[in-house]
């Protein structure tokens, strides 16, 4: 089915509008790839909701490939090369009939040429372009280097690894690095890294202790363990991992920081930022996953509600001031920037960004990496920022009076500046500079907008179901009204293979804005606590985080235990 024809069908039925398919077609010419992939790249639809369109107009069944463990002797009877050629993938053989996995089912020549090649009659079922390519690289690419742990263990001769019970001075880095080099060891981790990927993991924990190893990882938020390497590939897997992340192997009394950079497939680059922490019984490793792909710059799609996003759009699209997004680490906060920086990104505009570490490349920002070693600190870049014609200035974390005395100057002479704190919610944050030393009129002068974030657990899609532990009672006791609680019918996931049994996949992230307006200012100025600042800032509008999080759960997006996990009452 053409092109043009899917477009017009989607627009008459109201699936989207007019001026999101002529985004689409202007996408798909630069591309040169089909609608169907470019509206799933911009996020006009999701991916199911377009697997189930594109079934109901070609009248063939749609499929979830994720859901699905292909056998390879199946996949082998297409090669990788006409897999992609055509955006095929064989899913099952029964008898003389070969299913195969199609972005086009219509597509007469590509099933002609399977047919021909395979000897089989062909059945289509229709998925995404981008399911597909996902499914080429995971069956076509990865089992070359990815092997089983009970294959990777099963190949690794034990005797051949050292082991120091004793003093932890004894280590020797040669020694060390011929055991990292040992091939099922440079598999094994391969294995953590890419079943990282693969698992969806934001993070990865390679934890020592006493009398275990343990690795684990962070899921959606969660840490889930994930396996068990024998003790005595402690050294050999923190020297490998130290090896492809340019550490000094030699230097194991010291933190260090480094970044592995891993091609996956053709197209497709994982960077890993790396952290080493010297521990009792060896060095931890953490390392995060910072996949440009999955990337979210999108902020209907971050979870904003309508109100709060205005406010905040309105805010950082002021010519000068300062808006800053708080929260602990791990919350997003960073997204929520780039985000902003991705909407405010134009020729007409220079931006400046201070990051420890700088976690993704945003064209046309000049991006600038922290060495504290060097004195090259948020303050002496920012003092840079300003003799360089700034229009807008983002400053990775707001630590000391310092920065904060900075930012603030720069607010008040014509650059909006965007920074981050660690503070509980909105309201906090005021106090959290003053402590810091800066004076209140300086803060109500040149404070815009303050914005609370934390990221909840999502309910997976495909087992979602009532939830039967969320009773009324609980719902008022979180903070809903009677009223409300008869609205809608709380939603839990049953746990499936795609969620891993946790009834949990992706996360949304809830917001509390706060718009620093002359209310609240007078309060400020009069010295009030952050109870009264809150209690204003809610009585002129704004959504709490606890708020945020209830609405989400009306919506079924997630649930009420997962609220009751991120957030405190109001």
């Amino acid at each position: 089915m053409a092109n043009d024809r899917i477009g017009e069908i989607l627009v008459r039925e109201s699936i989207i509008s007019a001026d999101q398919l002529r985004q689409a077609q202007h996408d798909t010419r630069s591309n040169g790839k089909r609608l169907a992939y470019s509206l799933a790249k911009l996020g006009i639809l999701g991916e199911k909701e377009l697997t189930e369109f594109m079934a109901r107009q070609y009248g063939v069944p749609s499929i979830s490939l994720s859901e699905f463990e292909i056998d390879p002797e199946v996949i082998q009877l297409i090669p990788k090369e006409v897999a992609l050629k055509h955006t095929v993938l064989p899913v099952q053989r029964a008898g003389s009939t070969l299913i195969v996995a199609m972005a086009d089912p219509s597509n007469i020549y590509a099933i002609d040429d399977l047919k021909f090649l395979t000897g089989l009659n062909i059945e289509p079922v229709v998925t995404t372009d981008a399911a597909i390519e996902e499914a080429i690289i995971r069956y076509y690419e990865q089992p070359e280097r990815l092997s089983s742990y009970d294959d990777v263990m099963g190949d690794l001769d034990m005797e051949e690894i050292g082991y120091a019970e004793g003093d932890e001075d004894d280590f020797n880095a040669l020694d060390s690095q011929a055991e990292a080099e040992q091939a099922p060891v440079v598999k094994l981790c391969n294995l953590i890294l890419l079943n990282a990927i693969n698992k969806g993991a934001s993070d990865i924990h390679i934890e020592p202790y006493e009398k275990a190893y343990r690795v684990r990882y962070r899921i959606d938020g969660v840490l889930h363990q994930e396996m068990a390497p024998p003790l005595k590939l402690k050294n050999a897997i923190t020297s490998r991992l130290k090896i492809m992340a340019s550490l000094d192997i030699a230097e194991r009394r010291l933190p260090q920081d480094g970044r592995i950079k891993l091609k996956i497939g053709k197209n497709r680059e994982m960077d890993f930022r790396v952290s080493t922490l010297p521990t009792l019984f060896g060095e931890k490793i953490v390392m995060r996953l910072l996949d440009r792909d999955k990337l979210e710059l999108d902020m209907t799609k971050l979870g904003f509600e309508a109100a709060p996003l205005k406010v905040f759009k309105d805010n950082i699209n002021r010519p000068y001031g300062m808006c800053l997004v708080t929260g602990p680490t791990g919350s997003g906060k960073t997204t929520t920037l780039y985000s902003a920086l991705s909407e405010l990104n134009s020729s007409e505009v220079n931006i400046s960004t201070a990051e420890d570490p700088v976690e993704y490349n945003l064209v046309g920002v000049n991006q600038v990496q922290m060495h504290d070693d060097i004195g090259l600190n948020f303050a002496a870049s920012l003092r840079s920022f300003l003799r360089q014609d700034p229009d807008i200035i983002m400053v990775g974390e707001v630590r000391d009076f310092e920065t904060a005395e900075i930012a603030v100057k720069a607010a008040l002479t014509g650059h909006l500046v965007l920074s981050t704190l660690h503070t509980n919610d909105a309201p906090s944050t005021i106090n959290r500079l003053l402590n810091m030393g800066v004076e209140p009129f300086l803060v109500t002068a040149s404070v815009n907008m303050i914005v609370a974030q934390r990221l909840a657990r999502k309910i997976c899609k495909d087992c979602i179901g009532e939830d039967p532990h969320a009773s009324a009672q609980q719902l008022t006791d979180a903070g809903m009204t009677a009223a409300e609680v008869k609205t809608f019918t709380p939603k839990r996931g049953r746990g499936c293979r795609t969620c891993g049994n946790t009834g949990y996949k992706g996360r949304v992230a809830l917001y509390e804005v706060m718009a620093v307006t002359d209310p609240l200012k007078d309060l400020i100025l009069q010295g009030s606590s952050t109870a009264e600042l809150k209690t204003e800032a809610i009585r002129l509008g704004m959504v709490t985080l606890r708020r945020s999080g209830l609405n989400k759960v009306a919506e079924g997006m997630t649930t009420l235990e997962e609220i009751l996990r991120v957030t405190a009452s109001d």
